[in-house]
């Protein structure tokens, strides 16, 4: 339609807008945007709803096909929205609209765009272990199915009025081939792009219609736009760089998507692989869904729903001489286990990571209704023990499957070999009741160690459950013992005089406590490997991104709520941005919804016990004594605490790790990084660290200043990735070395060298025999 328009993103109109809030965003965002397509037709201007990522595509469609049934909005041809080419969903979306255009007996603007986010749905789809791409990987198949998505639209006029927005000249040209006749589409740009070709198209064809994109904004809010622009007409692929580029030959500018491609074979991109083999050779990715597919989604949430498992474990807590057996049960299987084939060690746990992911609903459902985890959290938790089982079965193939020669003087054999220690005591938290329970374990089983296990008292049955699906995967019972209890029976276990080392995860407190015992200890020396906690920090300077800030600091703060080690406690502000960032935090905390944890829709779920309620209310009411209140949430009934964020004056104000959905914030000034990075270094705690700053010289600076475990720039600091992001501290965060990482399987093992002389036999026969 020949008038004016607007285009806006419903991710901008509504705070939450995402697949597991899908109810709150029909009940909010559908009036909302219905009274803005209301305004524009009363201003006669045409309303474009733009493209989202694709894991917000069929909420999108479901926003849209809402405010279309409004009957203010009868008989209107103004409303349109962007449609991605490079979605692989493309063409069927196109029939969808179509068919709601026909429902309602109206015309539809359709924008056909290529896609603006290409590289973040690769990276979203490997991150979270999709069976494929929503997207295509090859811009060539973009630029192809951009033509069969004009040729269909161009087929459904006058219902769909096509607009074609592309800076893509062979693009163009290839639709006004497809058109036979000039009217009833228009071609798009953005404003201060693909100039010379509109000019050009103007000066040639003006019988077609031509419209410009401008963004509208403040400088502050345009940058990072403008430069994602600029990145992307860029980029190697793109049409606009290559014509601006004399060195290439116009015929290669001027090639057919389908002559690029080739073949079907090549449809896909050579080096992207899929998510799933994305860490191939080595193992393969863990399994995860797309939230955004509402039937994967549905599907999930109905089999967990379904599942039986009650909602908390009650089990009676072993005695010292259950303990004692334990020990001695596992002594008594180390020689076999210990002998057996790396091979068939690593086999043991690559079934078990397969059984975990058919079992996932199950598992799932424990870690919701005993562990109080979200739905996101419990499948996040349940891939990242997949990923330890696969992960030490791989390096242990390495490490253990074969003796590593060693150089030495002719007649003689040196070789080095890893051997398991014997039984060793795997104390874990409650708080990853399956990732980090099975990381200790499965490392333990697999560097030839007997297991005897002591799960946190809070979370007995799935330690239950993970202890019986190793067995069904083919450890022995006497090279896995389960005992449940409090922190008695684990004091019991690390004494025992046949503990051959302590793998720990907890607080501090237990951690130094376990430490003194084995030092008390007359018997072997034996490794301590412990993971604590600690005031973890993030520093955002004047150069950060607002947004990304606030998204990073919620997530990393009140995610779980804020029961990971490596959350968020403390967060330095630059004092000139202070103001608007914090402002920003606290308007993302209030959109989060606290509640039951079995509900799909919660973002934060309850805190592990009552005793833990009560820490976090006191600290809660001492702060809001000593410290300015930017935000205090309200939490329902039960073991919930809602995030709360405060500004200290100082941050030794903060003398402990504050176990949960409470954020602080300390201002400072720039000339006083160094200061910041004292109080930090100050803590003696080295657990993880974010740094939101554009300058890289700053990000190096503090990276070289403050030797923390896992450092993470301009993103959340929470969910390391098994084998990607190796995870561990020092200091009062732990011994090290990182799980998940290369170096932990060995602090399992001893090391032996075996030394052959093999000249005794009489002389050195293959010295002698060699040629010259």
């Amino acid at each position: 339609p020949d008038r004016p328009g607007i285009s806006v993103k419903l991710s901008a109109l509504h705070p939450r807008f995402e697949a597991i809030s899908r109810g709150r965003v029909m009940t909010e965002l559908v009036p909302l945007l219905t009274d803005l397509a209301r305004r524009a037709k009363s201003f006669e201007l045409n309303f474009t709803v733009d493209a989202e990522e694709a894991d917000r595509l069929e909420l999108s469609l479901d926003v849209i096909a809402a405010t279309l049934g409004d009957t203010s909005l009868a008989g209107w041809d103004g409303f349109g929205l962007a449609i991605q080419a490079y979605q692989k969903r493309a063409s069927d979306v196109i029939d969808y609209v179509d068919a709601l255009a026909r429902a309602h007996n109206r015309g539809l603007m359709v924008r056909l765009v290529k896609g603006a986010y290409w590289d973040t749905e690769i990276k979203r789809a490997q991150e979270r272990g999709l069976d494929g791409y929503p997207v295509f990987t090859r811009k060539a198949m973009t630029d192809l199915n951009y033509v069969a998505c004009a040729r269909k639209l161009l087929g459904l006029q006058p219902r769909l009025f096509p607009q074609f927005a592309t800076h893509n000249a062979l693009t163009v040209a290839t639709v006004l081939e497809l058109a036979d006749r000039s009217e009833g589409f228009e071609f798009q740009r953005l404003h201060g792009m693909g100039e010379a070709l509109y000019a050009q198209l103007v000066e040639d064809r003006p019988e077609f219609a031509y419209r410009t994109y401008a963004p509208v904004g403040s400088h502050r809010d345009l940058l990072a736009y403008l430069v994602r622009r600029l990145l992307e007409n860029g980029a190697n692929s793109s049409f606009v760089a290559l014509a601006a580029d004399e060195a290439v030959p116009v015929k290669t500018l001027l090639k057919r998507p389908a002559a690029v491609i080739g073949s079907a074979a090549q449809a896909s991109h050579p080096k992207i692989p899929l998510p799933r083999d994305l860490l191939l050779p080595q193992r393969i990715n863990s399994r995860g869904i797309e939230f955004g597919e509402r039937a994967a989604f549905d599907k999930l949430v109905a089999a967990v729903a379904a599942e039986k498992t009650p909602a908390a474990g009650s089990a009676s807590d072993a005695t010292t001489p259950d303990a004692d057996a334990a020990v001695t049960a596992a002594r008594h299987g180390f020689e076999s286990w210990s002998t057996m084939a790396a091979a068939r060690r690593a086999a043991a746990l690559e079934k078990a990571a397969e059984l975990l992911e058919s079992r996932a609903a199950h598992f799932i459902a424990l870690l919701q209704r005993e562990g109080g985890k979200t739905l996101d959290d419990a499948l996040s938790e349940l891939r990242e023990a997949a990923d330890f089982c696969r992960y030490y079965a791989a390096e242990g193939r390495k490490l253990f499957g074969s003796d590593q020669a060693m150089p030495g003087p002719t007649g003689e054999s040196n070789r080095l070999r890893l051997r398991g220690r014997g039984v060793f005591v795997a104390i874990s938290p409650w708080n990853f009741p399956l990732a980090i329970f099975l990381g200790q374990v499965t490392a333990a089983l697999m560097a030839g160690n007997t297991v005897v296990a002591k799960p946190a008292e809070q979370t007995p049955l799935i330690a239950v459950q993970a202890v019986k699906l190793l067995h069904e995967a083919g450890v022995p019972a006497d090279a896995l013992r389960l005992v449940l209890g409090d922190g008695r029976i684990g004091a019991a276990l690390v004494a025992h005089p046949a503990a051959a080392g302590v793998v720990f995860t907890g607080s501090t407190e237990v951690a130094r406590s376990i430490n003194r015992t084995l030092a008390a200890s007359e018997g072997p020396i034996v490794p301590l490997i412990a993971e604590t906690g600690g005031i973890n920090a993030m520093i955002a300077d004047a150069t950060a991104l607002p947004e990304q800030v606030a998204d990073d600091a919620v997530t990393s703060a009140f995610r779980s709520a804020g029961q990971r080690c490596s959350a968020l406690r403390l967060l330095f502000v630059q004092g000139e941005v202070a103001d608007r960032m914090i402002e920003m935090i606290a308007g993302a905390a209030r959109e989060l919804k606290i509640g039951d944890a079995t509900d799909p829709s919660t973002h934060v779920g309850p805190v592990i016990d009552v005793q833990a309620k009560s820490r976090l209310d006191a600290h809660i009411a001492r702060m809001k004594r000593e410290a300015r209140v930017h935000y205090a949430g309200r939490a329902p009934e039960g073991n919930f605490v809602a995030p709360h964020i405060f500004e200290l004056n100082d941050a030794g104000q903060l003398t402990e790790e504050v176990f949960g959905p409470i954020l602080h914030v300390v201002r400072y000034d720039a000339e006083r990084l160094e200061d910041v990075l004292q109080s930090i270094a100050a803590t003696r705690f080295g657990l993880t660290l974010g740094i939101h700053s554009r300058i890289d010289d700053m990000v190096e600076a503090i990276v070289a200043r403050l030797p923390t475990g896992n450092v993470y720039v301009n993103r959340n600091m929470i969910g390391a990735v098994v084998g990607v992001q190796p995870f561990g501290g020092h200091g009062l965060s732990g011994t090290g070395p990182k799980a998940g990482g290369p170096h932990y399987l060995a602090r399992f093992a001893t090391e032996q060298t075996v030394t052959i002389n093999t000249a005794a036999a009489g002389g050195n026969a293959a010295l002698l025999s060699g040629d010259e």
